[in-house]
């Protein structure tokens, strides 16, 4: 029998696996996306309708990862999940993408993001760099105060979730508290806004900039492109995901975090941006610039020349609390990919005082802020986007598989609408990922590379370990 000082703790109780989840969702998403799904969709009913259509999206994965996750509550649980139901090769592509691809380009983007945010609340101090170098082709590798920011907040985070995962559920509930309670701020302010006229709901982008927006001719490509930034959005709904085998009562509190947190994003995604339009017009929306938000400009019209200290505040808040939630769920991929020795042994090792893989979060801040310096991080994303989508498909989808293969499995949670729910969920994923090939076929086809180059490192591991 192993050493239980071997094991991860069951550590997070219901409110902290919410909090998990919310943190990660919350990003700056809210803040941003509002403008390009109005260019995308013309109208705030049909951009509305948009963000409900996303989240109810999101909603029926959750319902679905409750059941398979109840089931099987294992650390980094969609890595469990696809290795058992579709083979240990996919369950490392998955681990592959996971790691080096996605996960460690949205961290180094919430660093960078960081950073940004602090260095427009210091007025600029910031943007001074010590070096730069600029390499074949044009890229440019810089190295400033910025990137010392960045690398900061990535160690910093790593810090904290070197601590007990209760410290770290702690950190996550106070750092969604502020969130929740920024975003309410920002839907009441807007509400209670004496200029603004709910008869902007009834009208239509007419002529906006629409700056950095490829598509705005509307249509089903508008519609998949405005829910491909309303997805990105929600993105993190699965966080919790990663820390199943650390979640207190998972039967119970795992479908709980999942379906409760996306409820509780939907809610609030949408109160802040029906009052959003409440003070802008959709051509007013159209017209913000790439560089800021709709969140800045309704916080300017609300409050003058102090907006842009109070934004750059609450996206640097925002940003640092979704680095802390995705470093801590992330650092259990690799943890489980060494328990089926598929990496470095080492990298499985638990501490004994606070029962977290630490060697696997150090593993992770090294790459994290690797990415991070490069500046690549937003091209990564774009790679691997329409992956991550078909990962959560084959998540879903395998719902089904265990239906047939453990009929007589305990399921102390079932998904509600079985099997419509998952069925639709899988439908609109692999539309949208039809729809991403077709719209960016450059940058799918370098994201399926990357993912692929997972396979022959995989067969020379899993040879080593047969050897």
């Amino acid at each position: 029998m192993q050493n239980d000082h071997t094991q991860l703790v069951r550590g997070l109780g219901l409110i902290a696996a919410i909090s998990v989840n919310v943190a990660n969702i919350i990003g700056t998403g809210v803040f941003l996306k509002a403008r390009v799904i109005t260019c995308n969709v013309g109208t705030p009913g049909k951009a509305l309708m948009v963000w409900v259509f996303a989240g109810l999206l999101s909603l029926a994965g959750a319902l679905t990862y409750a059941e398979l996750l109840a089931m099987m509550p294992r650390a980094a649980g969609e890595y469990g999940i696809i290795r058992d139901a579709y083979g240990r090769p996919l369950g490392f592509i998955y681990g592959w993408t996971q790691f080096l691809i996605a996960r460690a380009a949205s961290a180094a983007a919430l660093a960078v993001g960081f950073a940004i945010f602090l260095n427009d609340l210091l007025g600029g101090v910031l943007r001074h760099e010590y070096l730069s170098y600029t390499l074949p082709g044009g890229h440019v590798l810089s190295f400033g105060r910025l990137q010392v920011v960045a690398l900061a907040a990535i160690i910093v985070t790593t810090i904290i979730n070197c601590a007990a995962v209760r410290v770290s559920g702690g950190v996550a509930s106070v750092l969604t508290g502020m969130k929740i309670v920024l975003l309410v701020a920002l839907g009441l302010g807007a509400f209670f806004y004496g200029s603004g006229d709910w008869g902007n709901l009834a009208l239509s982008n007419a002529g906006g900039a629409c700056e950095n927006v490829p598509i705005t001719t509307g249509g089903m490509a508008g519609l998949a492109a405005a829910m491909l930034g309303a997805l990105w959005a929600y993105d993190g709904w699965n966080n919790i995901t990663f820390l199943a085998g650390e979640v207190k009562n998972p039967a119970r509190n795992l479908p709980l975090a999942l379906i409760g947190g996306g409820f509780l994003v939907m809610g609030l995604y949408l109160f802040v941006n029906v009052n959003y339009y409440h003070v802008l017009t959709p051509t007013q929306i159209a017209d913000v610039p790439a560089s800021s938000s709709v969140a800045a400009e309704v916080v300017r019209r609300l409050l003058g020349s102090a907006a842009v200290t109070l934004m750059a505040a609450a996206m640097m808040t925002s940003s640092f609390g979704a680095l802390h939630a995705s470093i801590l769920a992330t650092a259990r991929v690799p943890y489980a990919l060494a328990k089926d020795g598929l990496v470095v042994k080492s990298l499985a090792h638990v501490s004994p005082r606070t029962h977290v893989p630490i060697r696997a979060l150090v593993v992770q801040c090294f790459w994290a802020c690797v990415v991070a310096l490069s500046g690549s991080y937003d091209n990564i994303t774009d790679y691997a986007i329409f992956a991550l989508t078909l990962f959560y498909a084959l998540v879903a989808a395998s719902v089904f598989i265990f239906r047939r293969r453990l009929p007589d499995a305990e399921r102390k949670y079932r998904v509600w609408g079985y099997p419509f729910v998952p069925i639709i969920f899988v439908i609109v994923c692999v539309w949208l990922i039809v729809q991403t090939i077709s719209n960016t076929p450059r940058q799918t086809g370098i994201g399926l590379f990357l993912i692929l180059l997972g396979l022959p490192v995989y067969y020379l591991l899993d040879r080593r370990r047969s050897t």
